[in-house]
């Protein structure tokens, strides 16, 4: 091999190597924020934040009102004289009572999302770690390419909206309906 094909052979290998170093760049990118500049980590910490939220309001309000459904059988108790209505009474609590043991599934699915938010956060350590290698400034210049084309429609769906985020209320969700 001459020297002149040797040099050649190198400047492909090197061309290569560097299209290959700009494909990792640019996937490091689009783990850290999409195509519309969200930051992806901080995203999905907030929305598994807002599921634990989410599931402690809902479980509190199901205990809530089977609090005040036991309150009420054992008011009735006191007035229900009949075998059969007071064994459908105790019926009532019993099933009351595996609602609150179901409820548990809310400790269960904290548990849960917060292995995943550990998870996240080293994957979100190490992605950082590879940024500060490479440069912060350096990798804000990489555009990220869309994946796919999102119709109008599409854009608009984001699922449930966080608190913080501009969502609709329910009055004015009503309202488009009015």
């Amino acid at each position: 091999m001459t020297e002149l094909q040797e040099t050649e052979m190198l400047k492909k290998e090197l061309f290569g190597l560097f299209q290959y170093i700009q494909r990792v760049r640019e996937e490091i990118v689009a783990i850290e924020r999409d195509a519309d500049d969200v930051h992806q980590f901080e995203s999905m910490s907030d929305q598994l934040d807002a599921i634990v939220k989410a599931t402690e309001e809902a479980t509190e309000t199901i205990m809530i009102a089977m609090e005040g459904n036991e309150e009420a059988v054992v008011e009735l108790k006191k007035t229900i004289t009949d075998p059969e209505q007071t064994a459908l009474l105790v019926k009532i609590v019993e099933n009351g009572q595996k609602v609150f043991e179901a409820c548990a599934f809310q400790d269960i699915t904290g548990q849960r999302v917060t292995k995943i938010a550990k998870s996240v956060t080293y994957v979100e350590k190490r992605v950082n770690a590879l940024m500060d290698i490479w440069g912060k400034e350096e990798l804000e210049k990489v555009e990220i390419k869309p994946e796919e084309k999102k119709t109008e429609d599409e854009k608009m769906l984001h699922g449930p909206q966080l608190e913080k985020e501009n969502s609709l209320g329910q009055s004015e969700i009503d309202a488009l309906f009015d």
